[in-house]
Parts: structure tokens; sequence; C-alpha cells
């Protein structure tokens, strides 16, 4: 098979090299000339046979929505144009209505795997007609874990980007799990090592999972993880699996308080909390502390009073 690939960062650089180890022919387009293969869109479009494959690996949004346009130009019939980036899913049913004004066909796919990708094969979640699928079936078999697992036809277009949402909003909830938990186990002076702990959850328990590995990984490369600040970002996929749950009235609290909790890692101080705090001294006379005094012990004058 041959394929075009646009976007050749750490996760599409290394998706090429692992379609080029299963046999495929890769076509490699990125902004940087020194890790392109040719030096345009069009001259990637003129190296692949048809029915063309064009596979695009750049940031959700406009930037996608760029190369769509692009390809839509450089394309025909009977060509396909896989999204293999984080966009959401009602992107994918506009890209795919223009595209299809010119018989060109579209399936959008959640890739998941990171940077382990590239030995351990990527899981992937594909939307689309079943014959743009088969078109572009080599080279999920290239990039998948194995033979039976790791790749799911999804359903229509939208459903494979609509289910790598989900997958991330359970991830986000996976991890402030793991992170509460640790929390916990640091603040208590009865556990003698954390480290050891969460290693020996890996195997033989129900919480085992590769997003424990990883913890145990940073935790034994930084005990105590002094060298990293509580400040997390989120990729925008936890929001829309929150918004989508809301739409179709799905109670999601679990994995919307794990959103949650990475907008409270920003905050240098939280406005929320210290109205909690000057509420709590107005009705019951609470202790509070100055800005200045953040870190000192500040407890009720009186532990049995109300809260």
């Amino acid at each position: 098979m041959h394929i075009g690939l646009i976007g050749l960062g750490k996760m599409g650089g290394n998706m090429r090299e692992r379609m080029r180890k299963a046999g495929l022919t890769v076509v490699g387009y990125d902004r940087d000339p020194l890790v392109s293969d040719v030096g345009s869109l069009e001259e990637l479009v003129e190296q692949l046979p048809s029915p063309k494959v064009v596979w695009v690996m750049v940031p959700a949004g406009d930037p996608t929505r760029a190369t769509i346009i692009a390809l839509a130009d450089l394309l025909g019939e009977g060509d396909v144009v896989v999204d293999g980036g984080n966009s959401r899913w009602t992107d994918d049913e506009k890209h795919a209505a223009e595209l299809a004004e010119k018989n060109i066909g579209f399936v959008d796919c959640g890739v998941s795997g990171g940077v382990w990708g590239l030995d351990n094969g990527y899981a992937l979640m594909a939307g689309g007609d079943a014959d743009d699928i088969a078109k572009v079936q080599p080279a999920f078999d290239a990039l998948r874990p194995d033979e039976k697992s790791g790749f799911v036809h999804a359903g229509r277009v939208g459903a494979g980007h609509f289910s790598k949402m989900v997958h991330n909003g359970i991830e986000y909830a996976m991890m402030q799990a793991y992170a509460e938990g640790y929390e916990l186990l640091e603040t208590v002076d009865m556990v003698d090592n954390v480290t050891e702990v969460f290693d020996s959850w890996r195997t033989g328990t129900v919480v085992r999972s590769w997003l424990l590995d990883l913890l145990v990984n940073a935790l034994e490369d930084d005990p105590g993880l002094s060298k990293i600040r509580g400040y997390a970002e989120d990729s925008g996929e936890g929001r829309w699996t929150v918004e989508a749950a809301i739409d179709n009235a799905v109670p999601m609290h679990t994995i919307a308080a794990a959103l949650f909790a990475r907008f409270t890692s920003r905050q240098d101080e939280s406005p929320a909390m210290q109205a909690v705090a000057a509420m709590r001294q107005q009705f019951g006379g609470h202790a509070v502390q100055a800005a200045k005094d953040v870190g000192l012990d500040a407890a009720d004058p009186d532990p049995s009073d109300p809260v």
C-alpha cells in the first residue's frame, strides 16, 4: 500500500516509521523540511497511486481544516482523507460533507498510543463508510498492536473521534483517581514507601493498568515528584465529553470532577475557596489565614463548632 502522511511530529513521525516497518510505502509531508519527504502537498499527492489515501496528523481545529480544504482541491473521485488528529466529531461531519461533494471519501480515526506507539502499536477507532475503511485497512493493520486487537470500525463518520473523546474522558478520571490516592498515601505517616505500594498494585489487582505503570515510572525517576509543578492542561476532549453528556442527559460525575480538578490545578489561589473561608469566618467565627500566612496551621478555634 502507498499512503500519504501529513504531519510528522511526535505521533506522525513514529506512525510513518511503524508503517514502513510493516512494508507500506509512506510519503510524508511536514512544514519542517528536515523531516519531510516532499516539499509540498502537491508533490505528496503526485507520488501516490489511485485511489489515493492521505492521512492527516496535524493539530485539531484550524490547521486540520485548512489541510483538508487544500486536499479537496488536489484529490479526486475515489480518494480518501483520514483525519487521525484529535478533532471534534462535529467537525468530521462537516469535513465529510465537503469532501463528498467531490466524491472524496472521509474517515475519522481516533489514535491512542502516544510516544510508545512506535514499539507497542496504536489503538485505532475509525468512523466512516465501509468502502472507505477498506481502502485504509492496510494502514490500520500496520499501526494496530496486533492482528486481533487495537482496531475498531466504530460506526459512521464521527464515531471514531467520538469514541476517542470518551476514551480520553475516562483517562482523565483514571488519572485523577490514582493522583488522589497518591496524595493520601503521601500525607499519612504510616506508609513508608509510596512508590513500592503503587508498584505492588501492578500485578494481580483490579486497578492495574498502563497508567499505573507510567505513574510508577515517574515516581521512580523523581521520588516525591519534586521536579514537576502540579499544573495540568486539558486537550479539549475532556470538555467535549462532559458537553456530550449534558446534551444526552447522561450523568458523568467522575469525569466531570476530573476535568474540574485540572482547572483547579492552574490556580495559585482559588477564589471559590477564598469565598468559602470568608463565609465560615462570618457565620462561625472560624479562623482564616491572611494571604501571606498560607501554609501555616489554620485549625478552627473549636473543632467541634458546626461547619
